[in-house]
């Protein structure tokens, strides 16, 4: 029996994301739901549809949580929407955005920030926002202005700004100006609002609001007060109560002060019983908070073990090397990951989240009376390649440390120096994304960071809850660091496998044992089997497909350098690598698409042009190299390892759609799905018309129909049989009995076959590492012994006259038999 939540909603058995945007708004949603319901999948998963910036394209951007977004069809849109989902047995699912609001222009869209710039700390708005006042001596920094308007001082030119219709405008931006200052001359205007206009550079240093990772338009919300809580989520909690919505994604809670208490909170006003994931990062060795309340992760856990599963071990130490012999990168600028990603952290620190170590530094002078200062009896020596670098970049900081351990201190403990020190050398020391409240371990003993033993200690002891504030603040910087330093950089710089560097993956250890999946997914099967699964999302960098093409290189690295040593020279040796990776994973020239892709990848990198200070020389060296170098080569090993190439393509989608957990589709990978870092993983959705015929199998000769016929069996088998995949709890803890069986597997190919068994009743049986198993020439007489049956194909289904008899007792069954039509087959119990 599938459990009910309480508003009569049924847990997913699987779902659809949909991203919206005006060029696919509801309406265009509700056009596709009838295909939607023919594909399987239970719930549509739709992006956040609270009001946002004008022609946002993702919807994160949100001004004003009590109105659905009228550029998606407004809250009329939403309801037709759900109807006609309900009608065809689906449910809906929510994306909501806790965290942060937009800092639009024009300002008044955001009504909440409009009246705390016009009346400043004593607006009822103030206790929305993360402000720290004392740091801008009353006023809030808007870092909005360009080079143009600013002065060799740094002031303001007086022709940059002007009133009109009682707003202070700076092109596109508005801002109110203060109760009876409309009147003064423009020096004195700017100097008696309650806000500061200021350049865009200064976001780094100066900032004095808590903002989203380092993006100075999206500010911070302190959903920790009750009211704030109230006022952020009334529409939502609406639409749960009234059934519109039967499940929400929870946007980045690693940046609220407290996620555990803000899931809490959100549990007790949605009654408890709506399946609530939430988009949360997991270390490798690290494990979900056991008390969150919640059914789950969004799944990006799961992809690093699917995707770790399809990479060859010893083939990605081997392209590793290979990749520092060709790029000849030095070990901390891309040649090794561990001394890459500390020395993105170390820049981070140093450079692009000055404001934030700076906030902390002044919070830890504050704390500091209430702390006990004694140095931390702990000792290991863990991270310090990490804290040198720390301290070598320091040497280089830009920013002034005007003033000393003496003035700052006040006499009162470690001086600011000091403290800043210790802020940097414990971030830098956290192998988790964030610490938790309760959770000790998670930050590193004082014993283990170089510096002042006692501000070590003060910073250690406020980090764990000496002052909450403090330990909220830390947290919060902590998880941003994390994010910008490895994803958006150091992922960037070491680039040996780009399907390793992903949300969630590990580029220094990218593959995963079978052993160690199967015991990932028998944990997952106890604990969270509610959990969501994913291979392709709105912000993976690679599509899953893309991704499953590129490991194969982890299989062929000796190959992969014949053809390296065939290409074109470009501006430089990571360029081609890259350019030629990420071609060989569409297989295909598309120059717009690579050129942008691999643009984007050396901005972020960092190492010869950025975002914020481009070289156009090297840019435009790298744009012509990924749209006009001769890949031939590149495209010649495409085409010849397209048999590989299909079968981790397909083994990857039916163990994503088989494991423990809800699998999630993102919009189009249903089929074969092809796309690189946004803006192109966020091109509107597009669905064939008419619906594909049920019939669409294997038989086709396009991979896109095959998966697609892959991914229906599979849905629609969960969504029968849902028992089969692990009855899961009011927050997806697994009910009595074993939802998932690793299948043994015997003989000489064993190593390339992943099989198991969920709930006695469907069987997956895919193929790992496709060449190394063609080189040793197939599956010969390796067995997988299959649990007593009768067993059904679901996936492929056989001609009738070659379906094998299923046994009817626990049997070994030759795989070469069971996959003799597909790299992966699905099985059932009829």
């Amino acid at each position: 029996m599938t459990e009910q939540y309480a508003n009569g909603s049924s847990p997913p058995t699987a779902t659809y994301r949909l991203q919206l945007q005006p060029e696919f708004p509801f309406e265009a949603a509700r056009a596709a739901v009838p295909y939607l319901a023919g594909l399987g999948v239970s719930h549509l998963h739709l992006s956040p549809v609270l009001e946002a910036v004008p022609g946002s394209a993702h919807g994160y951007d949100v001004v004003d949580h009590t109105r659905v977004r009228e550029e998606l069809g407004g809250e009329r849109g939403l309801r037709r929407l759900a109807d006609t989902a309900r009608r065809h047995g689906l449910g809906i699912v929510l994306d909501i955005v806790p965290n942060h609001m937009a800092v639009p222009a024009p300002a008044r869209l955001n009504r909440p920030l409009w009246e705390v710039l016009k009346e400043g700390q004593s607006s009822p708005y103030a206790r929305w926002f993360d402000i720290d006042w004392a740091a801008g001596d009353g006023r809030l920094l808007l870092p909005v202005l360009g080079d143009e308007a600013v002065g060799p001082d740094g002031a303001v030119r007086p022709d940059a700004l002007r009133v009109a219709d009682g707003v202070l405008r700076y092109g596109p931006h508005e801002f109110p100006l203060r109760e009876g200052t409309g009147h003064l001359p423009p020096a004195e205007l700017t100097a008696a609002q309650w806000y500061r206009l200021g350049s865009w550079r200064l976001a780094r240093t100066r900032l004095n609001y808590r903002r989203f990772f380092t993006i100075s338009e999206l500010i911070g919300v302190r959903v920790e007060d009750p009211e704030v809580f109230r006022a952020c989520h009334d529409k939502v909690l609406q639409l749960v109560r009234e059934g519109v919505v039967a499940g929400l994604r929870i946007d980045h809670p690693d940046g609220l002060a407290d996620p555990g208490a803000y899931l809490r909170r959100l549990r007790s006003e949605t009654g408890g019983r709506v399946w609530t994931v939430v988009e949360k990062i997991l270390a490798r060795e690290e494990r979900l908070p056991a008390d969150w309340p919640v059914a789950g992760t969004t799944g990006y856990d799961a992809l690093y073990r699917l995707d770790g599963l399809l990479t060859d071990d010893q083939g990605g130490h081997e392209l590793a090397s290979l990749y520092r012999d060709f790029t000849d990168l030095p070990s901390d600028r891309g040649g090794d990951w561990q001394p890459t990603a500390a020395r993105a952290a170390a820049e981070l620190l140093t450079h692009d989240l000055v404001a934030e170590v700076e906030t902390l530094v002044r919070l830890a002078q504050r704390g500091a009376p209430r702390a006990d200062t004694a140095p931390d009896p702990d000792a290991d020596r863990a991270g310090a390649h990490t804290h040198a670098l720390v301290r070598r970049t320091e040497d280089t900081d830009t920013t002034s440390d005007t003033d000393t351990d003496a003035d700052a201190g006040r006499g009162t403990g470690p001086g600011a120096q000091a403290l800043r020190s210790a802020v940097r050398g414990l971030l830098a020391a956290l192998p988790v994304y964030r610490p938790y409240p309760g959770d000790g371990s998670a930050v590193p003993p004082a014993s283990a960071v170089p510096g002042d033993p006692a501000a070590v200690a003060l910073v250690r002891r406020l980090a764990l809850g000496g002052d909450p504030a403090f330990q909220a603040r830390f947290a919060q910087t902590s998880a941003a660091l994390r994010a910008k330093s490895l994803e958006d950089r150091a992922f960037y710089r070491h680039a040996p496998l780009l399907s390793a560097t992903e949300v969630g993956g590990d580029p220094g250890r990218p593959a995963v044992p079978t052993a160690e999946f199967h015991a990932y997914c028998a944990r997952i099967a106890r604990d969270w089997p509610g959990t969501g699964t994913v291979l392709s999302t709105h912000d993976t960098k690679r599509s899953g497909d893309v991704r499953a093409r590129i490991a194969l290189l982890a299989e062929c690295p000796r190959r992969w350098r014949e053809v390296l040593a065939a290409l074109p020279e470009g501006p430089d040796r990571q360029v081609v690598w890259v350019t030629a990776q990420t071609v060989f994973g569409l297989a295909a020239r598309e120059p717009e698409r690579v050129a942008g892709a691999v643009l984007k990848a050396v901005r972020e990198a960092g190492l010869r042009t950025r975002w914020t200070d481009p070289d156009e020389a090297y840019e435009a060296a790298v744009r012509e190299y990924a749209e006009g170098a001769d890949l031939a080569p590149v495209l010649a090993l495409a085409a010849e390892l397209t048999a590989p190439a299909r079968a981790n393509v397909l083994s990857a989608a039916l163990l994503q759609l088989t494991v423990p957990g809800v699998p999630e589709l993102y919009q189009g990978c249903e089929a074969e799905y092809l796309a690189l870092v946004d803006p192109d993983n966020r091109a509107p959705a597009r669905f064939p018309d008419p619906a594909p015929d049920p019939s669409d199998g294997p038989s086709r000769p396009d991979l896109g129909s095959e998966k697609r016929a892959l991914t229906r069996a599979a849905l629609l088998l969960r969504r029968h049989r849902p028992e089969a995949f692990g009855p899961a709890g009011a927050y997806g803890r697994a009910a009595a009995g074993d939802p998932y069986e690793p299948l043994p597997v015997r003989g000489p190919a064993a190593a390339h076959c992943v099989a198991f068994c969920r709930g006695g009743a469907a069987v997956t049986v895919a193929t790992r590492l496709p060449l190394g198993l063609s080189a040793t020439g197939g599956w010969h007489d390796t067995e997988v012994r299959l649990p007593a049956g009768p067993w059904t194909p679901v996936f492929p289904t056989p001609p009738e006259r070659d379906s094998p008899s299923a046994p009817s007792a626990p049997s070994w069954v030759s795989v070469a038999t069971l996959l003799a039509l597909s790299p992966a087959t699905l099985l059932a119990r009829p």
